[in-house]
């Protein structure tokens, strides 16, 4: 289309009205020139002829971008609302009829992936999010969650390692005495609050898509 707006003598950013004054004024001028002697007649009418064509395509082209922008937007929200239901299938399905791939369209594919237990695609995802659009906070947060739900079940792991391989050290079998093994009040402090993290990771993270 840029050889479009080259040809009317205007920028991209420029409104309808202003394209259609454009087109008006060179028809005019084209239709009085092609009655020119000559080659410059010649050239007024093929130039009218392009006139023609590229004002019907350049507002057809405008017509239909107003139009996806809305549509992309309205159909963002109604992903979310669809993530907020579980709905997660259907969400997938709209988010593959979408077209233009922005940073918004990366974040809910990333939930779609987090609710599918796909930690390290929806990981992927969000970090596409956040370098398209580094500003946005509701990126940066998820992500941060993310990474600390990461961490806390790396921890877990590690800790039901250490328990298989020691189980003599495990707090259930041996009473409350820390000494004997029992429960740590402050290892339980630790896991209650990683715990707390987590399912506010999980609560944050699927349902604030707005």
């Amino acid at each position: 289309m840029k050889e479009y707006y080259e040809f009317l003598g205007l920028p991209d950013t420029a409104t309808d009205e202003e394209i259609t004054a454009r087109y008006e004024e060179l028809r005019e001028k084209y239709r009085e020139d092609r009655w020119l002697d000559g080659e410059a007649g010649n050239e007024a009418a093929k130039l009218l002829t392009k006139l023609e064509t590229v004002y019907k395509e350049l507002m057809d082209a405008r017509k239909e971008k107003p139009k996806d922008e809305t549509q992309g937007q309205s159909t963002f929200e109604e992903i979310s609302e669809l993530l907020k239901q579980d709905k997660v299938t259907e969400a997938q399905n709209r988010l593959d009829e979408v077209n233009e791939r922005t940073a918004e369209w990366h974040y809910l594919q990333a939930v779609v992936f987090y609710k599918k237990n796909w930690m390290n695609e929806s990981k992927k995802q969000l970090e596409i999010a956040m370098e398209m659009d580094p500003d946005n906070q509701k990126y940066r947060a998820s992500y941060g969650k993310m990474n600390a739900k990461a961490e806390y079940e790396r921890q877990q792991q590690q800790q039901q390692q250490q328990q298989q391989q020691n189980p003599y050290t495990s707090g259930a079998p041996m009473g409350d005495d820390p000494q004997m093994g029992g429960v740590n009040p402050c290892s339980n402090c630790l896991s209650c609050c990683y715990t707390y993290l987590c399912i506010d990771c999980l609560f944050s993270f699927c349902c604030g898509c707005r």
